[in-house]
């Protein structure tokens, strides 16, 4: 369960560290078309931790030193959520909250052969704010949606790499001011119409040079189509495939991806590899239900380059997992 905050917080480092809302999924997959006053049967069903959970656990699960930083309520769905992430044996739950009265988030996600609908309650919550006495932060992740907190800028001071996302507009706008914050990160990982919207570029490479005008590397998604990224300091610009797989549901992929590439910055890799390895990482998640409970081990990684020996050089990540899992089974 989450640790008692009242205690100091160890003099340690910790390699990843996430914050934000941390939902309760109810995934429901090969959903029908829904009509008005239909009821339909969905081909199974997962409840899952959701939201910035599903970043922190794919990082855990790969053997970062990974933090989550939240708030949970005190009611059922918050209960069950507390437990589930409580049993990731290397994810550090000491800044998880438990409040009372408060309504943990909650969102229902219908997944089609073609497409998917979200159903999401989520009630207003206090700032979530990192203490000057925690552990230092190899990175972190953010959203640019709104200005950052205070504790953001404090942590890149002390050398933590800032990576930074952005949800999808609702509005419409595509406020340039999401382009103006990007100077407080370090690294943007949109998806390619979030990339192209905000900087009204016609295709996700030419998007990824313009965004690089305002960050120093910039990493557009494209789901079954890989990713494309941009680095300024180079001047280079790197695309990436996806690794074909057969798909259940893809809840969660970018945030395994984004989770999976700062966990690789541990790693003695070009910035190639570590696109290889988060897009393998987010592939692997789509196989089975939920974000998080779907985010690979180092041995499903290790087992899925043995058997499928996808096309490329993989030596350097299968050598990375394979080590890990000697490691994990003589510790």
């Amino acid at each position: 369960m989450t640790a008692d905050l009242s205690e100091p917080a160890a003099a340690a480092h910790l390699d990843l560290l996430f914050s934000g809302a941390v939902f309760c999924d109810l995934v429901f997959s090969g959903v029908p078309a829904l009509e008005p006053g239909a009821e339909v049967y969905a081909d199974a069903f997962t409840l899952t931790p959701g939201g910035a959970a599903n970043r922190a656990v794919a990082g855990s699960r790969l053997g970062a030193r990974t933090a989550l930083l939240s708030e949970l309520g005190d009611d059922a769905l918050g209960a069950r959520i507390d437990a589930i992430l409580s049993a990731e044996p290397d994810l550090d739950l000491r800044w998880l909250r438990r409040i009372p009265g408060y309504q943990s988030p909650v969102s229902v996600c219908l997944t089609g052969r073609h497409e998917r609908s979200f159903i999401t309650y989520v009630e207003d919550a206090a700032p979530l704010e990192w203490p000057l006495d925690a552990p230092t932060v190899g990175a972190t992740h953010v959203g640019l949606q709104g200005e950052l907190p205070e504790w953001v800028a404090r942590l890149r001071s002390h050398g933590t790499t800032i990576f930074a996302g952005v949800g999808w507009d609702s509005s419409g706008e595509w406020s340039k001011s999401v382009l103006r914050r990007l100077d407080e990160v370090d690294v943007f990982v949109p998806n390619d119409l979030e990339a192209m919207r905000y900087t009204q570029a016609e295709s996700a490479q030419d998007a990824a040079r313009e965004l690089g005008r305002y960050v120093e590397l910039a990493v557009v998604t494209r789901g079954s189509r890989g990713v494309v990224a941009y680095q300024r300091a180079t001047d280079e610009l790197i695309e990436v495939p996806s690794i074909v797989v057969e798909s259940v549901d893809p809840t969660g992929a970018g945030d395994v991806f984004v989770a999976s590439l700062m966990a690789a910055e541990r790693f003695d890799w070009l910035l190639a590899e570590r696109l290889r390895f988060a897009s393998l990482s987010a592939s692997l998640s789509v196989r089975t239900l939920g974000g998080a409970a779907s985010a690979p081990r180092p041995k499903d990684i290790a087992y899925f380059l043995t058997t499928e020996r996808p096309e490329g050089d993989w030596s350097a990540i299968q050598d990375w997992a394979t080590t890990q899992v000697s490691n994990e089974e003589n510790p």
